[in-house]
């Protein structure tokens, strides 16, 4: 049995916004062991969904006691959200990469790579089949909060204002706002019966967003 304890060994330090956490991970080992509770978050959410997640499964999927699970996280909802704020952190920094590998001389090549590392996180990111980047990724958001697909788009837009530089960027915003919304849905169908992806369903998420574009902001086909 895990019994509930709190560590005593390690003093508070001062909170810091990318974890909403008791306890900032500031020392080495603090951070390590924060990344030891998301990763086995990640795992039991794979495994049972992120609505019966709890707490103690965390704890006992990482060999912690739940003391030191509610050292960093006070429930499991800041547990959630800490997870879906490194999903969508690794999402954006791997796009960046992305782009700084290959040269793109068009915006559908931009397009494509949105949707090859959303397809690619499907693959090999631990909970990202369950939170993605909709509805369920955003169950901790206050109401004044803007969803992930809304600040996703809003980096995407400055990745698509040469393309549509005449165009009013909130326009660029919902539109690329929308296609997420487009990608995700059509993704997670492929997604659904097959560990790498139909790409029938992964094809026809490019065909779609690519002509939705087209009509909606004007890009040049």
């Amino acid at each position: 049995m895990i019994v509930e304890e709190r560590e005593a060994t390690e003093p508070d330090t001062p909170a810091v916004p990318v974890l909403p956490a008791r306890t900032s991970p500031v020392q080495a080992r603090s951070a390590a062991r924060v990344e030891t509770l998301l990763d086995a978050a990640a795992a039991v959410v794979d495994e049972v969904g992120f609505e019966r997640l709890t707490t103690a499964m965390v704890a006992e999927r990482a060999g912690a006691s739940i003391g030191t699970v509610y050292r960093y996280f006070p429930d499991r909802i800041a547990l959630l959200h800490a997870l879906s704020t490194r999903l969508f952190a690794r999402y954006v920094r791997t796009l960046a990469e992305r782009h700084e590998l290959r040269s793109r001389s068009h915006w559908q090549d931009t397009l494509d790579d949105i949707i090859d590392v959303f397809a690619d996180m499907y693959r090999t990111e631990a909970g990202f089949r369950a939170i993605r980047f909709g509805d369920t990724l955003d169950i901790t958001q206050g109401e004044d909060e803007e969803s992930s697909g809304g600040r996703l788009a809003e980096i995407l837009a400055t990745d698509l204002a040469d393309a549509v530089p005449d165009a009013d960027r909130a326009s660029v915003v919902f539109a690329l706002e929308v296609v997420v919304g487009m990608i995700e849905a059509l993704l997670h169908r492929a997604f659904v019966a097959s560990a790498e992806g139909d790409p029938r369903f992964i094809d026809e998420a490019r065909t779609v967003t690519r002509e939705y574009l087209i009509r909606a902001i004007n890009v040049p086909a």
